[in-house]
């Protein structure tokens, strides 16, 4: 907001200043300056000339703004060497390029750098002199008019002061390149349309320590900012980008203050202290970082993980002994290094005293001069000599001198000085080799050095693409933003306590790869016991079969995690909730993978499976001996007795009965379901309709013995007897069809019993279908019942209506008995109660109707006689 009003503040200068530069009565054919800045600078003529804009002091005067006296211009203090090697890195460029004949051939390049003393007025200020020039007096055929004495300007370094001068510079379309403006605000090509840099904006920095949050898993970090356009902008980005990637949180976002705010720095270091964010990421200038880790030191706070924005991450007044215990180990984004050849050279041979220097200009290599050597140039300041000062004569030796003018091995912002000139230049030289009528400009023109224009060059540089000869890609995208490439830098604390910042990786965004990370993780210096990375997260990866529940008013990335409950497993991307097992699937004991659902019938393999099938084996083997017994005795009294043909019947349709129940055993399928009620139902009605006519023959005997009962006897005869079984069963036969026709039993998967089992079962289909084809069955089998025990006291030796009471009798009570059981038994134990009546009601009716008379044929043939089968009866 601050730097907002600085801009309108300066903008209302500039109008102000154009408006009283305009032709008045007092100048009616000239146009003159309201004031001229005196600025430090250096100049070099040229056909076209170019500006900049480098910070080569710390510190300016603070005017008197009372307005009671004319204000004084600023002075600086404080002289930054690398920021005069920047500067002079630029003249460098342009000496370069001038000496290439590919490159603008037939034109000069000239220069007029400024020092903007790391101060917004005296930034601007040199802003309009570049745009505007300084000359007292224009006169030009009464009007003010004519080119600009810049056709583009190299800077400015800070976000702020590039804000402030490029949006006056828009509004003219002059191109502005900056070489370490980073603020994302800058993309904004509605705000800024003329202003161009060759380092990455912070929105990549941003994404780069996001990217390298990533890689080591750090998802709980710390933020500290600058109170400025730098600071703010990257806070946000920063909160937006982590928002739309969703790799991590932020523990804290706290504000630096510009001044020594002990107290409010001491609250900062508390609240690091506190959290149990184990990174801290500073998005700050090395000054506020040196307020910083003086309260850091004063707390001891160890055990951080430092990570760097490009503001601090070489800056050699924090690696001292002192500072490495607490930043050992800080990770950080550099500017890309590159090399430029023959710098070195060109930098020694700058002397106070060159012939091309102006008055300003000696005055900046002045000011070097003196500060490199601590001497002064004649004539010296009061009590300069007195003290014990040097003079300066211009010849000392600067090579031998111990300054970092000369140390090249790490250029970084230079590289980037070097990128910006060099993108101009390729830029006019593109737009002077136009053909005409082939031109970029309405009507196919072109421009020509006669008639240069800013905004043709705004054109061409959008268009710009170039090579440098350390390899590197140069081009501007839509907003004004170079190919983006960083270097990752670590802080090395050597055994014998001395410091180094190396390089471990880059992070950069290619054409056909997109933005990608690459790190040398066994040249990393960790400053831990472990020698490993620090863990920092708010809340542990949830355990497989346990999912991530939101703590209430924290970050999304402190949770608890609850365990999933049965049948649901953890939602492998992303763990937020439990997911349910598809229908035939159910969770593993770790609830975090789906496994078939255990399968439940009765099975053949299983003991009780194997126990029916032998049982129901063993019946009818039984039935089929017995069955042979009659047959081979098929002439003897025991066997003629009561009709031996339904002695037969009855035999072959228990056969059916033991074998109907094997239908219950083995893995339900449809023709088993519509088959084993259906042959249950009619086998045990043939097999008691059998049992039915016995009876009934044994009561028309009893009759027939009586006087005037023999026409009781034709009503029972071999005919009338195999009819009435056959039309008895015939009706359940109508039964069953009716059922499977309207209602079918069928398959069913059963899942009520068990969560975790599929039950396989038959489904009766229609329960009043099952209800009548057992009614049936209990109706006849009372029949029998009845009608046995009226007979049973008949007087014949050999009575079958005493078994036949007595097999009814155990008929009855295993089916009665079955109901509840069969109703209240879940799954296969349904299956298994059903399959046990029909063998226990099928053994019952074998033993006690064909029991005794095995018993008689195998062991008592002398029981086997007609006398003695006979007594009173007769034989049949």
């Amino acid at each position: 907001m601050w730097s907002y009003l600085l801009t309108i503040f300066f903008l209302l200068i500039l109008v102000y200043s154009f408006s009283s530069a305009s032709c008045s009565s007092l100048f009616p054919s000239s146009c003159q300056l309201l004031g001229k800045f005196h600025l430090n600078g250096m100049h070099k003529t040229g056909d076209v000339i170019l500006g900049g804009l480098f910070q080569v002091h710390f510190f300016s005067s603070i005017q008197d703004l009372s307005f009671t006296s004319q204000s004084q211009q600023s002075v600086c203090h404080g002289f930054d060497v690398l920021g005069f090697r920047q500067a002079q890195t630029m003249a460098f460029a342009i000496d370069e390029i001038n000496r290439n004949s590919n490159l603008l051939p037939n034109v000069t390049l000239g220069y007029t750098l400024y020092d903007n003393c790391l101060e917004l007025g005296i930034g601007f200020r040199a802003a309009l002199s570049l745009v505007s020039g300084q000359e007292e007096k224009i006169i030009l055929n009464n009007k003010c008019a004519g080119n600009p004495p810049v056709i583009g300007i190299v800077g400015d370094s800070s976000s702020t002061r590039s804000i402030a001068i490029s949006t006056v510079l828009g509004l003219y379309r002059v191109p502005m390149v900056s070489y370490f403006a980073t603020c994302s605000c800058l993309s904004d090509r509605q705000k800024y349309p003329s202003f161009f840099r060759t380092i990455p904006s912070d929105a990549f920095q941003v994404r780069a320590i996001i990217q390298i949050l990533k890689h080591f898993g750090w998802t709980w970090a710390g933020l500290l900012i600058s109170d400025d356009d730098y600071g703010l902008h990257a806070a946000r980005a920063f909160q937006s980008e982590l928002s739309l990637s969703g790799e991590g949180c932020l523990a804290y976002v706290e504000v630096l203050p510009w001044d020594t705010d002990t107290d409010e720095i001491r609250r900062i270091v508390d609240v690091i202290k506190k959290s149990t964010a184990r990174v801290v990421i500073v998005f700050a200038h090395e000054s506020h970082m040196i307020n910083l880790m003086e309260e850091v030191v004063a707390h001891n706070l160890i055990g951080l993980q430092w990570i760097a924005s490009e503001a601090w991450t070489a800056a050699a007044v924090l690696q001292i002994p002192q500072l490495m215990p607490y930043l050992g180990g800080t990770l950080g984004i550099a500017i890309r290094r590159g090399e430029i050849q023959g710098l070195r050279e060109f930098l020694l041979q700058v002397r106070p005293n060159l012939p091309h220097s102006t008055s300003y200009g000696r005055s900046m290599v002045t000011q070097f001069w003196e500060f490199t050597f601590q001497c002064r140039f004649a004539p010296p300041p009061t009590g300069w000599l007195e003290g014990g000062g040097a003079i300066c004569t211009g010849q000392e030796d600067l090579e031998n001198a111990d300054t970092e003018f000369l140390e090249i091995s790490n250029l970084r912002p230079e590289y980037n000085v070097y990128k910006a000139v060099y993108a101009l230049a390729y830029s006019l030289d593109d737009m002077l080799q136009c053909k005409p009528g082939r031109g970029s400009f309405s009507g196919d023109s072109c421009a020509t050095l006669q008639s240069l224009e800013p905004w043709q060059l705004v054109y061409h540089l959008e268009r710009v693409n170039f090579t440098t000869s350390f390899g590197d890609q140069v081009s501007f995208d839509e907003n004004g933003d170079a190919l983006p490439i960083y270097d990752v830098m670590n802080w090395l604390w050597l055994p014998d306590g001395s410091t180094e910042v190396q390089n471990v990786g880059e992070v950069k965004r290619s054409t056909f790869k997109g933005e990608e990370l690459i790190l040398d993780e066994d040249k990393i210096f960790w400053n831990f016991e472990s020698k490993k990375p620090p863990r920092s997260v708010c809340s542990e990866n949830c355990p497989p079969g346990a999912h991530m529940v939101r703590r209430k008013g924290e970050p999304e990335c402190c949770f608890d995690c609850i365990p999933c409950s049965e049948g649901k497993i953890t939602n492998t991307s992303d763990s937020l909730e439990c997911t349910s097992c598809p229908e035939d699937f159910w969770s593993n004991p770790n609830r975090d993978h789906c496994i078939p659902k255990q399968t439940e019938f009765l099975s053949y393999h299983e003991p009780l499976g194997i126990c029916l099938t032998a049982t129901s084996l063993l019946g009818t083997f039984v039935c089929a001996v017995v069955l042979g017994i009659f047959i081979y005795h098929r002439r003897t009294p025991i066997v003629r007795a009561n009709n031996s043909e339904l002695s037969f019947q009855l035999l072959l349709s228990l056969k059916m009965c033991f074998l109907c129940s094997l239908l219950f055993i083995g893995r339900p399928r449809l023709w088993t379901c519509q088959l084993r009620h259906a042959a249950f139902g009619i086998s045990f009605v043939l097999c008691v309709s059998c049992i039915l006519v016995k009876t009934m023959v044994v009561l028309a005997v009893f009759k027939a013995s009586k006087p005037g009962g023999g026409t009781s006897l034709k009503w029972f005869g071999a005919m009338q007897q195999r009819g009435t079984v056959l039309f008895l069963t015939s009706i359940q036969a109508a039964i069953c069809t009716t059922w499977l026709v309207s209602s079918s039993p069928a398959p069913h998967k059963n899942t009520q019993y068990h969560n975790d089992k599929i039950v396989y079962e038959c489904a009766v289909g229609s329960t009043v279908g099952f209800a009548v084809l057992l009614g049936y069955i209990g109706m006849l089998a009372f029949l029998s019942f009845l009608i046995a025990f009226l007979v049973r006291n008949l007087p014949d030796s050999f009575n079958e209506a005493k078994l036949i009471t007595f097999s009814m009798l155990i008929f009855c009570a295993v089916w009665v008995a079955f109901v509840p059981a069969y109703i209240s038994s879940p799954g296969k134990l349904a299956d298994a109660v059903e399959v046990f009546a029909i063998l226990a009601s099928s053994f019952g009716l074998l033993i006690t109707l064909f029991g005794p008379k095995c018993y008689i044929i195998l062991l008592r043939p002398e029981m086997n006689t007609k006398k003695a089968v006979m007594g009173r009866g007769i034989e049949s």
